[in-house]
């Protein structure tokens, strides 16, 4: 791979700033006239629709659970800008394994990324220097090339942080950006707010990136990434035949469902199926479609303007029961249910799935999940399959003969045993799935919508 400009955002523990810092460079070098391109480790979906509104470009995540290292390089390099960004989840050595192979310190030294560490240094003087001596020593292989300062309470601060970084340590300040609340995205259950809730989003993020300039030396930051080593090119990815071309995916795209991955969109093109944006509160029908998709979101947040078109409501769950082929992801599960509760406030939904969203004010799924399908799986029968759930939503009232299509070794689900609930055509559950090499569920939801337009009959009864 040629040299690639590029450096990771991470931090010493969650909450530390790393989103704003993130999204305020990406708009600060996007107004630069730099040809940026972030990306996020970890599986998450709210953190990239700040970073892509930020960029102008799609966000891509590099996630080990789901991916198999070639992969992540692959992506990373298919996808690399000019200037690549790669902002990291939670601390710099945190991950899910003790021995940290799936850390956002590995993930630098594969991808040979310099790292900066924004320090949140609320609280903190003098005891910047033993932190950084302890990340900058733990791992040697690890490259941290940089501090950037966040929450700095006014110049004195930071002056006594500056000259703690430079006596005890060689690692050179980037910047510092002092506490401001306008740099403070609202959180709330499901962290950050996504980019369609804040209203004046473009305006939000140009402060954003005004603000995180006025802090950084971008010149510096560049002449960091400019520094990273140059890459092996990966092997390159099979080219997949267009096994399915012609076929027509609805897919509900608006302020309501937007967790959706680059990736996944892909590989509905790769595969030659043409997706066809739905808006869930505008439509008043699906268009003429061969199946639909339904991702996660956040669905309890516009209960009265889903409602309110109780045309598309009714139009879903005709075409659903007539046969129509449909995947739902968490927020897509909550949609098809009768209801959905928040806060007491209830409000009738597509009617499709015997059951009753609610709403809870604790996750009731959270994490990596784990299962295997059964042998109720419309289009599935692989297994093991390592997916993720994050969910503050139940389903109560299901039937005693509910089908599901999954069963967990790991995770909540639905019921703390299944997931995936099968109605008809139909599958609907609170895992999310990745697109990728060990689980190319693009592919087989596609193969399962060619043999229904066929008139195949599902192998799942109703």
């Amino acid at each position: 791979m040629k040299q690639a400009p590029r450096f990771m955002i991470a931090a010493a523990h969650k909450s530390s700033g790393k989103t704003v810092v993130s999204t305020g460079l990406a708009a600060a070098f996007r107004a630069a006239g730099e040809d940026l391109t972030a990306f996020k480790k970890g599986p998450d979906y709210i953190d990239p629709m700040w970073l892509a509104a930020a960029s102008g470009r799609a966000c891509h995540n590099l996630d080990f659970n789901a991916m198999a290292p070639r992969e992540l390089t692959r992506c990373f390099a298919t996808y690399a800008g000019g200037l690549s960004l790669v902002e990291a989840n939670k601390g710099l050595y945190d991950g899910m394994s003790c021995d940290g192979s799936d850390s956002n310190a590995e993930l630098a030294k594969l991808l040979k990324l310099p790292v900066v560490l924004v320090i949140d240094t609320v609280g903190m003087t003098r005891g910047i220097a033993p932190l950084l001596l302890g990340y900058t020593a733990f791992d040697p292989d690890v490259h941290i090339a940089g501090v950037i300062l966040n929450r700095v309470g006014g110049i004195r601060h930071e002056g006594k942080l500056r000259k703690a970084v430079e006596t005890y340590t060689d690692l050179a300040v980037l910047g510092s950006i002092w506490r401001n609340p306008a740099l403070e995205i609202g959180e709330r259950h499901l962290g950050l707010t996504t980019p369609a809730e804040t209203g004046a989003r473009d305006q939000i993020i140009a402060r954003i990136g005004e603000m995180v300039a006025a802090g950084v030396d971008l010149d510096a930051l560049r002449q960091v990434a400019s520094a990273a080593p140059a890459m092996a090119g990966p092997a390159p990815a099979p080219v997949p035949a267009a096994a399915h071309a012609g076929l027509c995916i609805g897919i509900l795209r608006d302020a309501a469902f937007g967790f959706y991955y680059p990736d996944d969109l892909a590989g509905f093109a790769a595969a030659g199926a043409t997706l066809v944006p739905v808006d869930s509160m505008r439509d008043r029908a699906l268009p003429d479609v061969d199946g639909l998709f339904i991702g996660g979101g956040f669905p309890e947040m516009w209960l009265d303007e889903l409602a309110a078109n109780h045309r598309l409501l009714a139009d879903i769950r005709f075409r659903l029961q007539s046969g129509l082929p449909c995947y739902a992801e968490c927020g897509g599960l909550m949609y098809l249910c009768d209801s959905v509760t928040m806060r007491g406030h209830s409000q009738p939904m597509v009617g499709l799935i015997p059951g009753r969203a609610v709403m809870h004010k604790t996750p009731q799924g959270r994490g990596y999940v784990r299962f295997s399908d059964t042998a109720r799986h419309p289009w599935g029968g692989a297994g093991p399959v390592q997916a993720h759930e994050f969910h503050y939503a139940g389903i109560e009232g299901l039937p005693p003969d509910t089908v599901f299509a999954r069963k967990l070794s790991r995770g909540a689900g639905v019921d703390g045993q299944h997931d995936g609930i099968v109605v008809g055509n139909t599958l609907a559950g609170f895992c999310h799935l990745r697109h990728t090499e060990a689980m190319p569920w693009v592919d087989h939801f596609l193969g399962f919508v060619a043999r229904c337009k066929a008139g195949v009959k599902s192998k799942t009864p109703a």
